[in-house]
C-alpha cells in the first residue's frame, strides 16, 4: 500500500463557516423563542448540534508530519500541508513524524569473522518517506526500524574481521568507510518495507569482548614491535651499505672481506641495539 494525497480542506475557512452557522442558528432560536414557535426553535437547535459534529473534522498538521486518515478501517490517504486543516469528523487521524531521526544501538556482543567475540554498536539516522507502508506494513514502526538495525548490523559483523592480518584483507577497524556504506544498504534495504529511508549509518562502538581484550592487545602490540624492527633493520641495512659505498668511492679505507664482515656486524649491532651503544676506542693497529 503506497501513500496518496488526502481530500481536506482549509481549517480557517471551514471555523469561519461554522462560527457563521452557529451565529445564524443562536439567532433564530432565540427569533423563534420569542415568537414560540417550536418547530423552529428545535429545527435549528438541531443544527447547532449538527454544526457542533463537524467541528470535530478540524485538525492540526504541524511542519514535518503527515496525518494518516483511515475511514472505518479503510486508508483514505494523507495530508501533509501543514497547519489547521479540515476532512470527514468521522476519520480517524493518526499523526506520523517526518523528522529525521537517529538512535543507537545497544552494545551488541557477536563473533566476527575470525570467530573472535567482539562488541559492536551502530548509530543509525533514520526517517520516515512513506506513511501508509510505516503504519499499515509493519505492526509498529519504531520498533521495527530498531529490531531491523540490530540485526543488520550483527549480520555485518559476521562478515568481517575485527582487524586484518592478511594484506588486502578488509576489517572492521581498517575499512571503517566502506563498512559504512555496507551497513547503510543492508538497513535500507531491511527498511524499505515500512516505508523507512536510511540517510546514514555508521559504528559508534568496536572492541573486542572483555574476555579476549587483553590476549588481542599483546597480539596487537607484538605486530607493532615486529613491523618496527622491519623498518629498524631496513634502515639499517642501507645506512651499512651508504658507508661502505661511501668508503670505497672515497678510497679512505682498503677492507678485506673478513673487515667488512665485521664492519657490517657492528654497525647492524649499533643501529638496531634497542639501547645506546658504548663506544671502544682501540689504541692499537687494525689488524693488530
Amino acid at each position: 500500500m503506497n501513500e496518496r494525497q488526502a481530500r481536506s480542506w482549509n481549517g480557517f475557512a471551514a471555523l469561519s463557516l461554522w462560527l457563521a452557522a452557529l451565529g445564524v442558528s443562536i439567532w433564530q432560536i432565540l427569533a423563534g423563542a420569542l415568537v414560540r414557535d417550536p418547530w423552529r426553535v428545535g429545527g435549528f437547535a438541531l443544527g447547532a448540534v449538527l454544526a457542533g459534529l463537524l467541528l470535530g473534522g478540524l485538525f492540526m498538521v504541524e511542519p514535518n508530519q503527515g496525518r494518516v486518515l483511515t475511514l472505518f478501517g479503510a486508508y483514505r490517504g494523507t495530508e501533509r500541508q501543514p497547519g489547521l486543516r479540515w476532512a470527514n469528523p468521522f476519520l480517524q487521524k493518526r499523526a506520523v513524524s517526518l523528522r529525521v531521526r537517529n538512535f543507537e544501538t545497544q552494545h551488541l556482543k557477536v563473533n566476527d569473522e575470525h570467530g573472535s567475540p567482539i562488541e559492536i554498536a551502530a548509530v543509525v539516522v533514520w526517517r520516515v518517506v512513506d506513511t501508509a507502508e510505516a503504519v499499515f506494513q509493519v505492526d509498529n514502526y519504531e520498533n521495527f526500524v530498531q529490531v531491523q538495525c540490530e540485526a543488520a548490523l550483527r549480520n555485518l559483523a559476521t562478515r568481517y574481521p575485527y582487524d586484518s592480518h592478511a594484506e588486502g584483507e578488509k576489517s572492521l577497524r581498517g575499512n571503517t568507510q566502506e563498512v559504512a556504506e555496507q551497513l547503510k544498504l543492508e538497513i535500507h534495504e531491511r527498511l524499505a518495507q515500512a516505508g523507512v529511508d536510511v540517510p546514514e549509518a555508521r559504528i559508534s562502538h568496536l572492541a573486542y569482548a572483555p574476555e579476549i581484550a587483553q590476549a588481542m592487545l599483546q597480539r596487537q602490540q607484538a605486530g607493532a614491535i615486529i613491523a618496527a624492527r622491519q623498518r629498524i633493520v631496513e634502515g639499517a641495512v642501507g645506512m651499512v651499505e651508504m658507508a661502505l659505498a661511501r668508503l670505497a668511492d672515497r678510497r679512505v679505507l682498503q677492507l678485506d672481506e673478513e673487515r667488512k664482515a665485521q664492519m657490517v656486524s657492528n654497525l647492524l649491532v649499533v643501529l638496531c641495539s634497542e639501547r645506546a651503544a658504548s663506544p671502544v676506542v682501540n689504541a692499537g693497529t687494525l689488524y693488530g
